[in-house]
């Protein structure tokens, strides 16, 4: 029994041709054999979906994901010995660069250079705490949605409508996984904590592609890249509570989903019984895709501002490291900005399989806030809101960062001279109750 995905026939064109009433290819015309071994297969994924015990299957999210890289020479086998060693060098020089310009320590405790097929299979176990709340929601939205009587009607239909869903969802993931292990720089390129904690990653292959349009040298691009790894590294090694909190935020995104079920009739009337790739085309469709609710506004809005934060601060301690010792600098912080706001991979991954976009829309806005807070408090200062999530700037301190910075020094004055803090409260709030009574000039 094969164990190719639906869909994708096998890599000799020979087998291609070759029917199980039929090994030696000689041609024979269609039988129900044909037919059965379909069936067999289409059995076979759907067991496989059953035993992966959840809403994706990742198994064959993982397979389609290598495939399409090995379609495009990007799986990759490893590297040269210089590579890797110049990705070691590089995150050792930019951690003693970072050391001066933020009071978090090194949060790096490996460094590796990763091919696309590193990349996708050490970063799925988090892509799985990402994924699974949302194809839940969406598995169960469709049959929490159906009335009763269709519901017992449908039957055992139910189930395959479960097992469908999870391929699609997988058959969707490895498609996006391709294209992210094609592009991505770092672990960190999509604004998450994917790769392992304390592990700080490059992928020189892609790294290489990037810098071919830059006219700045490659050791240079390099250097630079990696002190953006190593500071996502320290935001995420010691803020406990952020990765957790990316996570939950997601998790809020599933619960507000909701699903169209009047395109299941739609779904099953371009289904062909005869052609089973029928079945891959309409997964691929979008069908299966929910609808947008305030709720999921609203859970994306709190991600957009928590994903702009973090890559505002990594954009503005970087710069801080970097900025007098690189030359090109200033002109590889616009690129990556640009790259960031405007999306690229990381918006593409989430659009296609729910809608949730990892767009840091306010980059700018955070970093400007990060500097002026860093530049009127102190690093220490600025460092320190990461403490706790009630600290960190909200969406409407971005639109005003001025007031923020102003607001933050009122209450560290409060907790640094509590009595001064309430005398001067109280003296404001009797000027202000005191009637305007003075003689007019």
């Amino acid at each position: 029994m094969t164990d190719l995905p639906f869909g994708f026939g096998p890599s000799d064109p020979d087998d291609a041709n070759r029917k199980p009433s039929d090994p030696a290819g000689q041609g024979n015309p269609f039988d129900f054999n044909q037919l059965g071994a379909m069936l067999s297969q289409l059995g076979a994924m759907f067991s496989n979906q059953n035993a992966s015990a959840g809403p994706v299957n990742y198994d064959l999210a993982k397979q389609i994901a290598l495939q399409q890289l090995a379609g495009t020479g990007g799986t990759g086998i490893g590297f040269a010995p210089d590579q890797d060693k110049a990705v070691t060098d590089a995150v050792h020089l930019a951690e003693m660069w970072l050391d001066p310009v933020t009071s978090l320590p090194a949060g790096t405790r490996a460094v590796q250079g990763w091919t696309a097929r590193d990349w996708v299979e050490r970063t799925l176990p988090t892509w799985q705490r990402l994924c699974d709340p949302v194809a839940r929601r969406v598995s169960g939205a469709w049959v929490e949605a159906m009335p009763a009587e269709a519901k017992e009607a449908a039957g055992p239909l139910l189930s395959m409508l479960g097992q469908m869903g999870g391929m699609a969802f997988g058959s969707q993931l490895g498609g996006a996984l391709a294209q992210l292990g094609s592009e991505v720089l770092t672990s960190t390129d999509v604004g998450l904590p994917l790769g392992p904690e304390g592990t700080a990653a490059l992928l020189p292959a892609n790294i290489e592609k990037f810098t071919e349009g830059l006219e700045r040298p490659a050791s240079e691009v390099m250097v630079f890249l990696a002190a953006r790894e190593a500071a996502h590294q320290r935001l995420f090694t010691h803020v406990p509570w952020l990765r957790q909190r990316l996570l939950d935020t997601v998790e809020e995104f599933a619960k507000g989903i909701k699903v169209d079920t009047s395109a299941l009739e739609q779904m099953a009337g371009q289904i062909d019984p005869s052609n089973p790739e029928s079945i891959e085309e309409v997964m691929k469709s979008g069908m299966l895709e929910p609808q947008t609710t305030p709720e999921q506004q609203a859970a994306l809005a709190r991600l957009e501002t928590l994903l702009a934060l973090v890559e505002g601060w990594v954009d503005v301690v970087v710069f801080d490291a970097v900025g007098e010792r690189l030359p090109g600098a200033a002109a590889l912080r616009e690129t990556l900005r640009r790259r960031r706001a405007s999306g690229g991979p990381a918006e593409q991954t989430f659009a296609t399989l729910v809608g949730l976009e990892l767009r840091p829309r306010r980059l700018r806005a955070a970093s400007a806030l990060w500097k002026l807070v860093g530049d009127q408090h102190g690093t220490e200062v600025r460092d320190s809101l990461w403490e706790h999530p009630d600290l960190v700037p909200s969406a409407a301190d971005l639109d005003d960062p001025l007031e923020f910075a102003e607001r933050l020094g009122n209450t560290r004055k409060a907790l640094e001279d509590p009595m001064a803090e309430l005398e001067r409260t109280l003296a404001e709030e009797k000027k202000a109750e005191k009637p305007d009574d003075s003689p007019e000039a």
